[in-house]
């Protein structure tokens, strides 16, 4: 753990040292593009926060390898190195749509082709545990198709939800957390050496969030870009193939009986590493919600629009670190929640406990819709929101359309008020986005 804890800190501790460095760099290479229309940062922000990430991925596979116990890992597996080429590949197109913004579709080409690379170096699925039939192997070509298909999902994933100040690098950062937990779990309880290469994608891709988010969290200074978020999903679909289906239930050993009843008793253990997608759930629906949205009218599944779940709770009137809380909140709760399951599966606190956080989380989300009204007594001792709007002092003239902003009967009813576009400066504390006339039709920048 030592060694896992020092690699850590390193791969920190040098994303952290070089965003500065790099935030000037991109400035002076004009990686600052103009503020689009679905955009909710006000000023133009530099990108290529991705560089740090990758040199700090780099400089914490450079540590691993000179340490006792993790050098042995380097030896024995190629998985480390299959790695860092899909890696580098993926990085390089990553910084290049950050300057030039290519097209959508060469970034998914090359999306394929880093993970084509990765399987060509034998980082890729050899088997499947199924319940109730057992452990079944893949073909070479099956093995390959589903690898590159969750390679690609779970970096467009991770991209798609790259819309907020520390949005991406926070949820990346705890899936990345749970799933360190559960493969060391797997490597040092059972004795299982092929959980080790997991063991270390996931703590190298910690550090790497954890290095890069003081410098991305509300207001960022710096923007990870297509370079960072694609790099992450990458790292953290590596870990999820180096696990799954190289483990062999019975390796476990927790059940006697044939393969198929350990493949059918041991389904809780695998919850956490059967798709990558089950500890990043939020950005997985995201990205499910985001493609039959713009296919439904008729668009490209990669045009840009501000519909994604992140927009949607500043339309609400979250507050842009409100948004980004709850959306961390969702994540922890699904990852450590499956987490937690896969340790015992039997207690039924666990799910009663999952329940009451998804209830909490549910009062979380429509908050802003159930604003309470303080009593008039009480009015002096809470905020301005809380309080009952007051009649004007003067009628309006009728020809006079009202303004929204100006209160209104104080016993109206919420469906006689009139409805402020999402974006405006002081609505409910939202204001993360400016209030650009350009924001206030959704419709036009989809």
């Amino acid at each position: 753990m030592r060694e896992y804890l020092l690699t850590l800190c390193i791969t920190a501790a040098v994303t952290y040292l070089l965003t500065g460095p790099v935030r000037k760099f991109a400035i002076v290479a004009g990686a600052m593009p103009e503020i689009r229309a679905r955009d909710v940062h006000r000023e133009p922000t530099p990108r290529l926060g991705g560089i740090a990430m990758f040199f700090g991925l780099c400089a914490g596979l450079l540590v691993a390898d000179h340490l006792t116990n993790l050098s042995q890992l380097f030896e024995k597996s190629n998985e480390p190195r299959a790695l860092l080429s899909g890696a580098a590949l993926i990085w390089l197109i990553g910084v290049l749509d950050d300057k030039f913004e290519i097209d959508a579709l060469i970034k998914l080409g090359g999306q394929m082709i880093a993970a084509g690379v990765m399987v060509m170096q034998g980082l890729t699925i050899l088997w499947l545990p199924i319940p109730g039939v057992g452990s079944v192997a893949l073909t070479q070509w099956q093995g390959t198709l589903l690898t590159v298909a969750l390679v690609v999902i779970t970096i467009n994933a991770v991209n798609f939800v790259d819309g907020l100040d520390g949005l991406a690098a926070g949820m990346v950062c705890i899936a990345a957390t749970a799933f360190f937990l559960y493969a060391y779990r797997i490597w040092y309880s059972y004795g299982i050496e092929a959980a080790a290469p997991a063991t270390l994608f996931a703590v190298i891709l910690m550090g790497m969030c954890l290095g890069f988010m003081p410098h991305n969290m509300h207001p960022a200074r710096i923007f990870m870009g297509d370079s960072g978020s694609m790099l992450i999903g990458l790292v953290l679909a590596a870990g999820a193939i180096s696990v799954t289906g190289q483990v062999d239930p019975d390796a476990l050993k927790l059940f006697a009986g044939s393969e198929k009843e350990a493949v059918h008793q041991t389904v809780p253990v695998y919850i956490p590493l059967l798709l990558p997608l089950t500890i990043i759930a939020v950005p997985a629906a995201d990205l499910i919600l985001a493609i039959v949205r713009r296919t439904w009218r008729g668009q490209s599944p990669f045009a840009a629009d501000r519909g994604h779940l992140h927009h949607r709770l500043l339309e609400i009137g979250h507050s842009h670190s409100r948004a980004v809380l709850i959306m961390y909140f969702w994540s922890a709760l699904i990852a450590f929640g499956a987490l937690t399951y896969s340790v015992n599966s039997a207690s039924m606190w666990i799910v009663l406990s999952v329940v009451i956080l998804s209830t909490i989380g549910l009062i979380l989300l429509l908050l802003p819709r159930f604003t309470p009204r303080a009593p008039r007594w009480a009015e002096a001792f809470v905020p301005p929101r809380y309080r009952r709007r007051r009649a004007p002092a003067t009628a309006p003239d009728a020809s006079t359309p009202a303004d929204p902003g100006s209160g209104g009967d104080p016993e109206e009813t919420p469906g006689d008020r009139t409805p402020v576009a999402a974006g405006v400066s002081g609505v409910n504390g939202a204001t993360a986005i400016g209030s650009r006339a350009r924001l206030a039709d959704r419709s036009r920048a989809r």
